[in-house]
């Protein structure tokens, strides 16, 4: 493979993490994961949206950009790294959830910390619906999600559908994964690997 760094995103529940992990042990490589749980507002957010927005907004970014800092230390014993989430997506969120002047600050930040940010070889895009996500969150169980609503995850869904269709920084791979299980069907994880290496061979 001639990929050396993959990234994996999609809405909350779409499945990122996961196929993150399996594609990285099928490939032997190695594995940057988003520390989502790490966030302490991130309960409160979903409790209370505008209050809590841009505090949950500046950790997730300043978490990110550490993590991110990690890539450029090579990997003696893998070739390949493969990232639950996009750097570049943090955007998304910002837009859904700041206020104009959150924003105005927001973007002084992002823009001093981004010059610095690796791009990945290819972009993996899970899209999935409102619905099989919400189905998805609730089966994991997570206790900071459970007071997401459809709403938020129907606009966060459109945020996210109107960021990759527009979105040419890297190679870009669209997976509707809506109806695919590729924890419990080896048939349906197999598609998405043939889907990477025709991207691979291209």
């Amino acid at each position: 493979m001639k990929f050396n760094y993959i990234t994996i995103d999609g809405v909350i529940g779409a499945g990122k993490t996961t196929l993150a992990k399996m594609i990285a042990e099928k490939y032997n490589g190695s594995i940057l994961l988003e520390e989502v749980e790490e966030n302490p507002f991130l309960s409160d957010f979903y409790r209370d949206p505008k209050h809590f927005a841009f505090s949950t907004q500046l950790f997730f970014l300043l978490s990110r950009y550490r993590q991110q800092q990690s890539i450029l230390q090579p990997d003696l014993f893998h070739s390949l790294l493969v990232s639950d989430y996009l750097f570049a997506k943090d955007k998304i969120f910002a837009y859904l959830n700041l206020e104009d002047r959150e924003l105005l600050l927001y973007e002084k930040i992002m823009s001093l910390l981004e010059r610095d940010i690796v791009k990945p070889d290819l972009v993996i895009y899970l899209k999935s619906s409102p619905d099989r996500l919400m189905i998805n969150i609730k089966k994991r169980g997570r206790a900071f999600e459970k007071d997401m609503s459809k709403e938020y995850i129907e606009s966060l869904n459109t945020a996210y559908n109107r960021f990759f269709n527009h979105y040419k920084e890297t190679p870009l791979l669209t997976i509707n994964s809506t109806k695919l299980d590729f924890v419990c069907n080896s048939e349906d994880f197999e598609i998405i690997l043939k889907m990477i290496e025709n991207k691979n061979a291209a």
